[in-house]
């Protein structure tokens, strides 16, 4: 599977943004789908992520209330809408998939074996 992250940008905090992810190849291998951020001096952490076929989703603390995972089965594309950004929330933000993923252990990328490029978002005051 090979995913492509996109939609980053520089926006005031109090704005919105849509990142996409495109994913291609074995598609139906995915299972999930998740969306980590990872800002500079910082680990890699966990924002969202959504099942495949089911459409459940899971939300990081931080991210509930203000961002929105979905997918669009037929484009084979899962969005994270951003709304009310703040400047912490400046970060790269990646996509990731697995075929094996359980629903358990979503929170950790050492679980996910494929990564887009990411995209970065920045947030000013």
């Amino acid at each position: 599977v090979q995913l492509q992250a996109y939609g980053g940008g520089l926006v005031q905090a109090g704005d919105s943004l849509r990142l996409s992810c495109a994913a291609s190849g074995r598609t139906f291998d995915m299972r999930t789908v998740g969306w980590f951020r990872q800002a500079p001096g910082h680990e890699r952490e966990f924002v969202t992520a959504i099942r495949w076929r089911g459409g459940q989703t899971v939300y990081a603390d931080s991210a509930k209330d203000r961002f929105t995972i979905s997918r669009d089965v037929a484009k084979n594309t899962v969005y994270l809408q951003l709304n009310s950004l703040k400047p912490e929330d400046t970060a790269v933000y990646y996509c990731a998939t697995d075929a094996h993923i359980i629903w358990g252990r979503i929170r950790f990328p050492s679980d996910y074996d494929y990564w887009g490029q990411g995209t970065q978002v920045t947030v000013s005051s």
